[in-house]
């Protein structure tokens, strides 16, 4: 069945029909006197064959609330909200797709599809939803938030993560029409002065861009983290000043390997060097730093693979990684290779084991994203299949009796914290030329309730060319945990709500302070300069600006 037709499909089955929003409305009723959902769902099957889903159930809720048959009511949205873990770090993460565009790079390992951006497949979940739209940012977003809105998630607090091939390889016209596009679906405002995408650089003036920008730092959709990928040679002042300009705040780059002969052999096209210097010229502008990490790359061993992991501690040290193991594909130059006999994929054993080894190594300020691509296995030549690693990675860490402290294993999600057991811990390291330090709220059993980022850069930090942080301490990220609620709603012991990020705040300007810094710089997104311009900050060009007093 091709992608398109197996995308019908779901949403045939998937349509909300007027007989399931009646059986929805009965099965609410049972919920709400105390009935396991799970359970009810499975004994109510559909006539036809299958169960309700939860987004029946979420509509039937909207409804009753409307109608004023019930009293909006938090918990029992929590019960019947589809996939909660996907709101459970605080934010709601939207995802679109840039269109097919020419990639600098000639990656032996990644795919080619004329109907897709460079290195992605049609039937990947969210490229599937991309190609549906014809790549339009603005129904991209708007549909997106439609749908988590239709599950049960809280959509005011949106981090849009842009993905598709080389970003910084795009026209900039178009870069700043498709952002400006994805701001417009966020403010409930479709404006597209030009209609189709920009054919002249002069034809988008920045004035729309910030335009756009201005209405959502109190739009109903507020955007708080805006999420790029591209490669580390792309990466120099100019690009870091034009990415500010767009109100970017994350930067993914592909680091593959720290080898190499590893690099050139699979013709990534930049050496360790290169990534060690865009590493930290983002960490001197204020960036959040996501890598990516590719095990069972050309020439590489389960050992090698291991050594090369330890590499990513050394001075790159980022925040978040994706772990992408190398999936042989018919349509990558690498296919050609394994034909040949030169190439030899890892098995899903291979790979459990090697992640469950190096995963106790990733250190407490990093979060792991991914341990796999989202490739349905049905494109996979040979190797694993499975997209059920992580679990499987956390199956045989039980067995162990090891555990991993990153983030993302930490996370109090939705649990209720007790604001008086929470312990303050300041973890520093050196990375890039600068002093790092992530400051968290611990729970008494090591959940992480909160943290900031303060980079404090040195002498030899890159210089970025950019005024507002001429002596500057940085403030790179300040997150807290809990389930994303709507801006201004309470929830009794939640974290985001116990007042921990004015806590971290001043944490890090006494940090700051003690080290001799006269001011600190905030890559603030567009959405949330309100909270720093309520804490005393003031708008710079392209950041958020505070004396040290």
């Amino acid at each position: 069945m091709e992608f398109t037709e197996k995308r019908q499909h779901w949403k045939k089955i998937n349509a909300l029909t007027p007989q399931k929003l009646e059986l929805a409305h009965r099965l609410l009723e049972k919920i709400r006197e105390g009935a396991d959902v799970m359970a009810l769902l499975r004994r109510h099957p559909l006539e036809g064959g299958g169960y309700l889903n939860k987004a029946a159930l979420v509509a039937a809720y909207n409804e009753m609330v409307a109608a004023g048959t019930i009293e909006p009511d938090g918990a029992l949205l929590e019960r019947i909200r589809m996939k909660p873990m996907r709101t459970l770090s605080g934010v709601t993460t939207v995802t679109v797709l840039t269109k097919p565009y020419p990639c600098p790079g000639k990656c032996i390992f990644c795919p080619t599809d004329v109907r897709m951006p460079k290195s992605y497949l049609p039937d990947e979940p969210g490229a599937m939803r991309a190609l549906e739209h014809a790549f339009d940012p603005f129904t991209q977003v708007e549909s997106r938030i439609r749908a988590l809105t239709n599950l049960g998630h809280p959509t005011d607090k949106i981090e849009l993560l842009i993905l598709g091939g080389t970003w910084s390889s795009y026209r900039r016209d178009y870069q700043e029409w498709f952002v400006k596009r994805c701001f417009d679906a966020m403010n409930n405002v479709n404006e597209d002065k030009y209609k189709i995408e920009p054919k002249e650089k002069a034809s988008n003036p920045d004035v729309e861009l910030a335009k756009a920008q201005a209405i959502n730092e109190s739009s109903l959709h507020r955007n708080v983290g805006l999420v790029i990928e591209t490669r580390p040679d792309e990466i120099n002042p100019d690009e870091i000043q034009w990415l500010r300009h767009l109100g970017v705040t994350k930067v993914q780059m592909g680091a593959q390997s720290f080898d190499d002969h590893v690099l050139e052999i699979n013709k990534r096209g930049h050496d360790v060097e290169c990534t060690r210097e865009a590493t930290a010229l983002l960490r001197a502008a204020g960036f959040k730093i996501v890598l990516h990490w590719m095990p069972n790359l050309l020439g590489a061993t389960p050992q090698s693979d291991r050594e090369d992991f330890a590499r990513m501690w050394e001075d790159f040290c980022p925040d978040e990684i994706k772990i992408y193991p190398n999936q042989l594909l018919a349509n990558a130059e690498l296919y050609e290779y394994w034909q040949r006999g030169e190439f030899h994929p890892y098995t899903t054993d291979d790979l459990v084991d090697l992640i469950a080894d190096i995963k106790p190594t990733i250190p407490r300020y990093c979060r792991v994203n991914r341990v796999i691509r989202d490739i349905p296995g049905n494109n996979v030549v040979e190797g694993n299949t499975r997209t059920s690693l992580r679990q499987d990675v956390q199956a045989e860490m039980k067995v162990r009796g090891t555990r991993c402290q990153c983030i993302r294993c930490r996370e109090v999600k939705g649990k209720v914290v007790e604001l008086s057991s929470l312990q303050l811990h300041d973890f520093a390291y050196r990375a890039g030329k600068a002093e790092e330090h992530f400051v968290s709220f611990n729970t008494s059993d090591d959940g992480l309730a909160g943290f900031i980022r303060l980079s404090l850069p040195s002498n030899e930090s890159p210089e970025t060319s950019m005024t507002d942080l001429d002596g500057a301490a940085l403030i790179r990220e300040v997150h807290v945990y809990g389930q994303s609620l709507a801006v201004g709603a309470e929830k009794t012991g939640a974290a985001q709500h116990v007042g921990l990020g004015t806590r971290l705040l001043e944490e890090a300007e006494s940090i700051a302070r003690a080290n001799g810094f006269g001011q600190l710089a905030v890559i603030s997104a567009v959405g949330t300069r309100q909270y720093y311009l309520d804490r005393g900050f003031e708008r710079g060009e392209y950041y958020l600006v505070r004396k040290i007093v």
